[in-house]
């Protein structure tokens, strides 16, 4: 990774929690895809005090910035945004799962329903 690209990565997980969320939504539609964390279980899970979340990143180089210490096996993995919408967002309520968006190692980021998430993506 070129030292230009971890500065970007750097200052963007710098930005407030709001602020990432936003690029979170303008890039996964820009992009038409959302990244996750994988390991031999699935995808990585992050506890909150009261939910259990899927963490989600606009971008491969942010999750894999992510993943380090005991996450550094995990690898980043791509989800089409109309695979998101179509079986993901139904598969987290069933599940009772919430969505963390764009987390950085020092803060847990904005924590969100899946249809909130859904609706966000949709407008």
């Amino acid at each position: 990774m070129s030292l230009e690209t971890q500065q970007k990565l750097q200052q963007l997980m710098q930005m407030p929690a709001d602020k990432r969320y936003s690029y979170l939504l303008e890039q996964a539609k820009a992009n038409q895809q959302l990244w996750i964390l994988t390991d031999e279980h699935g995808s990585v899970m992050l506890n909150t005090e009261d939910e259990d979340c899927v963490p989600v990143w606009p971008e491969q180089g942010l999750a894999e910035y992510w993943a380090t210490g005991e996450w550094a096996d995990c690898k980043a993995q791509a989800i089409s945004l109309s695979d998101w919408l179509a079986r993901w967002t139904p598969g987290l309520q069933s599940d009772d799962l919430f969505i963390v968006a764009s987390p950085n190692p020092d803060e847990a980021g904005l924590v969100l329903d899946p249809d909130m998430f859904d609706e966000d993506l949709r407008r």
